[in-house]
């Protein structure tokens, strides 16, 4: 099949996440074209086959940018200015990019997903299977450049949550950032201690580098994104710090009892921590009217967000008698009664069928 004949992908930075992207894409059927402001990087790429060819792609019908947050708005600016696809970018941070670019063709987006490895050496066509991938789509946001986004996201396996860009920034911190902070203070101590104790590192057993292994991350990227996302981060670290001081306390009071329950909380919440299941007879389909305007789909989908609603599938088709269109989407069936009331109430037209 020619060039001319496949859907045409551009990844902007081909490191872990866009090399990861590119060989994802690839393996779906698409062509895609790399750059990097490394060009060793770049040709790096072209030898792992995680992209088709170097240079730059103004018929692409999508793009990624995926380079260190600090350079994110202007790498989406000129990806927006170079040709009429939608762009996106993966970036840890998203509040300050949204209100930076505020085009109806940029739809905001963050994976989920990692790994210790960094570069492209450390890309795996696989490494968003399962993954959460939120987009943060505005009100600006036209409707078919966030369906394409999450359609394609969506096919390298990844699970889209959508959400406003501030909320966002604020459960990253507690998820990822101060997490990552935490780990690499763990380690950082444990690394001292070893120079006293030269055991120390030899003990550390399965627990500790459960624990720690994010701190293998790359840190390059990391004074970018504390730098974009302090407030939220200082904001969780103090919360921390308090909790440390809590928990302190009660091992230095000897309080069994309150020792107990703070573990007990923990172990149900992280044993309840959820996971996906897509099987035919847990999923239904719901039939959306909408007006064709910019920010319907980001409203809909932010809804199914708070609601716990998992979207598995979705496309838009457009009428042709009217400005107006129908969202179908595949959510789960559990949940699908309760979306289609709380959709209801906001004015929305909805039908509801099983899929099984």
């Amino acid at each position: 099949m020619s060039h001319a004949a496949l859907r045409r992908a551009a990844v902007v930075g081909t490191g872990l996440i866009g090399g990861s992207i590119g060989l994802g894409l690839r393996r779906a059927g698409w062509y895609v074209t790399g750059t990097d402001a490394d060009p060793t990087a770049a040709q790096r790429a072209l030898e792992l086959s995680a992209i088709d060819a170097i240079g730059e792609d103004p018929e692409a019908e999508i793009t990624f940018v995926a380079t260190p947050v600090g350079t994110v708005v202007r790498e989406v600016e000129l990806a927006l200015a170079r040709g009429g696809g939608v762009v996106t970018d993966v970036g840890s941070v998203k509040a300050p990019i949204g209100a930076a670019v505020r085009d109806e063709r940029f739809v905001p987006g963050h994976p989920m997903a990692g790994s210790e490895q960094e570069g492209v050496e450390g890309a795996d066509e696989d490494l968003f299977q399962g993954a959460v991938w939120v987009l943060t789509a505005g009100e600006y946001t036209d409707d078919a450049a966030y369906a394409k986004v999450h359609s394609v996201v969506t096919s390298l396996g990844a699970d889209v949550v959508t959400m406003p860009a501030d909320r966002h920034d604020a459960l990253v911190a507690m998820v990822s950032h101060v997490p990552h902070l935490t780990a690499a203070t763990l380690m950082k101590l444990a690394d001292e201690r070893a120079v006293e104790h030269g055991a120390l590192l030899r003990l550390a057993a399965g627990g500790f580098r459960d624990m720690t292994r994010i701190a293998a991350g790359h840190p390059g990227i990391w004074p970018d994104i504390c730098g974009e996302n302090r407030a939220a981060i200082i904001d969780v670290l103090d919360r921390l710090i308090d909790a440390l001081g809590d928990v302190r306390a009660i091992v230095a009071d000897d309080d069994r009892e309150a020792l107990l329950d703070v573990l007990e909380t923990a172990r149900a919440a992280r044993t309840n921590l959820p996971t996906t299941a897509a099987k035919p007879e847990d999923l239904a389909e719901l039939r959306i009217q909408v007006p064709d305007r910019p920010g319907e789909l980001a409203a809909i989908t932010t809804t199914a967000t708070d609601l716990g609603v998992n979207i598995y599938d979705m496309e838009i088709a457009h009428s042709s008698e009217g400005p107006r269109g129908v969202v179908i989407m595949v959510v789960d069936a559990h949940r699908a009664a309760s979306f289609r009331d709380i959709l209801a109430g906001g004015g929305y037209h909805v039908s509801v069928r099983s899929l099984s």
